[in-house]
């Protein structure tokens, strides 16, 4: 089974995602023991964002990680685990909202695919970037 940043290389569809894990400097980490659960925008979630916003925060190093791991919630929390939950503290020290009333949304971001295991944690596909307050 492959690690979280394995899983996200192979899927195709997280390319800027793990470009900006990269420029972070998180492979490492995300590479680790963990276990994580990570909320992955996909590329076309990335696309959502002005380009020009884009390339200002991959320029700001401390602004991108904090973006990042507020993507990342310590342990492995599966859908079946979300159900009872309103929110979650992420890596970042930020929390994000959970509402399953309609699907699964982490603060405003759909899942639109859950449940990727992964050897060190999970994969939750979301479908917009998480921005910390």
């Amino acid at each position: 089974m492959q690690n979280i940043v394995e899983t996200a290389v192979a899927a195709g569809s997280f390319k800027t995602l793990v470009t900006a894990v990269q420029v972070a400097g998180l492979v490492d980490t995300l590479s680790g023991a963990g276990p994580f659960t990570v909320f992955a925008p996909t590329d076309e979630a990335f696309a959502k964002i002005p380009k020009e916003t884009l390339d200002a925060v991959l320029a700001d190093k401390a602004k991108l990680t904090a973006i990042l791991t507020y993507h990342v919630v310590a342990g492995k929390v599966m859908a079946s685990d979300v159900m009872g939950l309103t929110s979650a503290k992420t890596v970042q020290g930020g929390e994000v909202k959970i509402d399953t009333a309609y699907g699964v949304m982490i603060n405003n971001a759909k899942v639109v695919k859950a449940d990727i295991e992964c050897s060190n944690g999970v994969i939750h596909v979301i479908d917009s970037v998480l921005m910390p307050k």
